[in-house]
């Protein structure tokens, strides 16, 4: 399906119009960010790698039964997505205590967490994603009481069964954000699941596989995802039909 006019260009991703007014195309860039955009970059192949990982992801929770907007590869860096409706809050689970939730709460950077902890944080780079509680989007309207219980149970099941995958490949996933969207009386995972927003680390070294290798300065930020990909069986070298 042709993409029309561009509907939003966010830091990584551009998405567009398509003449279906229920389907978007979603097009990741080589483009980089960190620090709310105080860190940026173009890295070569960053969108086709995130791209063919992000349907990997999609494809393989819809097996699950997560249901989810991506519908098929388009190129190879773009995707066909259904267009939702997005609930404007973000949803963090977190295995491992690293990154703001150390500086937050002063605990151990690499502490296991048992339960994991689950957070939401609203979208908006400006107030720069605060974070936020139930209370907050009943007040505001951003989310239904039954959504927000959507919400939290199928981001512990996309907990479980990202965590079995990443496993399996000799990872652990130290934690991640997801979104949701309404399409029509559903609601569905929307955006993307890429290293650019979740923490992967080597189970043996503890080695960073993820966009913290971007934030701290580390170096080969591309080459790590595509090993997280490879690990997982993604494939990056296949041509896209359209």
């Amino acid at each position: 399906m042709e993409k029309g006019e561009e509907l939003y260009s966010g830091k990584a991703k551009s998405v567009f119009l398509t003449v279906d007014p229920e389907v978007l195309i979603m097009e990741f860039r080589d483009d980089t960010s960190a620090f709310d955009g105080e860190k940026v970059d173009q890295l070569d192949r960053k969108g086709m790698v995130n791209n063919r990982f992000n349907a990997f992801i999609m494809e393989h929770l819809a097996g699950k039964g997560v249901v989810t907007h991506f519908e098929k590869l388009c190129s190879a860096n773009e995707s066909q997505v259904k267009r939702l409706d997005m609930i404007p809050v973000e949803c963090v689970v977190r295995n491992i205590a690293t990154g703001s939730l150390c500086r937050r709460l002063g605990v151990e950077d690499g502490l296991d967490l048992q339960p994991p902890t689950f957070e939401f944080f609203l979208k908006n780079d400006e107030l720069h994603d605060p974070m936020i509680n139930e209370y907050h989007i009943a007040s505001f309207g951003w989310a239904t009481p039954d959504e927000v219980e959507i919400m939290k149970r199928q981001t512990f099941r996309v907990n479980e069964i990202l965590g079995a995958l990443f496993s399996a490949g000799g990872m652990i996933l130290v934690d991640f954000k997801l979104e949701f969207g309404r399409f029509g009386d559903a609601l569905l995972l929307g955006d993307e699941f890429t290293p650019d927003g979740c923490r992967l680390w080597d189970r043996d070294t503890r080695k960073k596989l993820d966009k913290d290798r971007f934030r701290q300065g580390l170096g080969g930020v591309v080459e790590a995802y595509e090993e997280v990909a490879l690990r997982l069986g993604v494939d990056l070298d296949s041509s896209v039909s359209p």
